[in-house]
């Protein structure tokens, strides 16, 4: 399975190699870089194109690992003891009745290959990420009320993003291949753009560009990304705007800074 850059998502040489190399090795990929660069866009991208259902782990500082690979339903069952199944024909003899799969639980049953993305695992603690060890290494896990082992029937492709608020272990990046995507130079920006936007004019997008990339370089607590740049030219766009501002003011303000703070200090410095 070869990837290249879509109708949808530019992809510079590094990092085709490195995603390329990763399928062909059957290893996790952990991207990291700051939010709004494409990390989590890309897993999509690779399924969209290669033609691979998508199994989504969003993570939460709340995991522990395994409910990514299954949940024992106990109180459902213990529920089922008491009142009875109803209509529902589970057999409370029989635990597989009470077994949830969850993502890497469902990408590893498929009898197809899919793409397992998990989602901003620096969300997580260590421990988590120490769970989540051998189960990335060994595609497989066991569910520990019946010692029953559950073994990838096709590897998934494995995508895994950070936003780097916290540090990942190192046994944890010792399982996976590792790239961080910087953000894009000028010209990468444009060609960004012109995915989302092939009609844009050039006056427009050239001029917005330079605005984009000297907020940019105003070190706000949240600088605005790849994302934010898109949804701003999109704005301007159905506004019909010709240019970045209007009146004197930077125009649809709201889609490239998020933060209150960001706000009030740009509007204090541009008085």
């Amino acid at each position: 399975m070869q990837f290249t850059s879509t109708d949808r998502y530019y992809l510079n040489p590094e990092l085709e190699e490195i995603v390329n190399i990763a399928i062909l090795m059957e290893k996790p990929l952990l991207l990291s870089g700051e939010a709004g660069t494409g990390k989590t866009q890309l897993a999509f991208e690779i399924a969209r194109t290669l033609g691979l259902e998508m199994e989504i782990a969003r993570c939460k500082s709340t995991f522990k690992g395994e409910e990514l690979c299954y949940i024992y339903d106990t109180v459902l069952r213990l529920n089922d003891s008491r009142f009875g199944t109803g209509d529902t024909k589970r057999d409370i003899n029989n635990i597989w009745d009470y077994l949830r799969f969850g993502p890497i639980g469902r990408a590893f049953r498929s009898e197809k290959r899919r793409v397992l993305l998990i989602d901003e695992i620096d969300k997580t603690d260590s421990d988590t990420q120490d769970n989540l060890l051998d189960v990335l290494e060994d595609n497989s896990f066991i569910i520990r009320e019946i010692n029953h082992c559950v073994q990838a029937e096709q590897k998934p492709i494995i995508i895994i993003t950070s936003n780097a608020k916290r540090e990942l272990s190192d046994p944890f990046l010792r399982r996976c291949f590792c790239h961080f995507i910087p953000f894009p130079q000028v010209d990468e920006i444009s060609k960004i753009v012109k995915l989302h936007y092939p009609d844009i004019d050039d006056t427009l997008l050239q001029s917005s560009t330079e605005a984009f990339y000297k907020l940019r370089r105003e070190g706000f607590e949240k600088p605005p990304a790849t994302a934010e740049l898109l949804d701003w030219l999109g704005a301007l766009q159905k506004n019909e705007r010709t240019g970045p501002e209007n009146n004197g003011e930077v125009a649809f303000l709201g889609s490239l800074l998020k933060r209150t703070e960001d706000i009030l200090r740009f509007k204090k410095q541009r008085r």
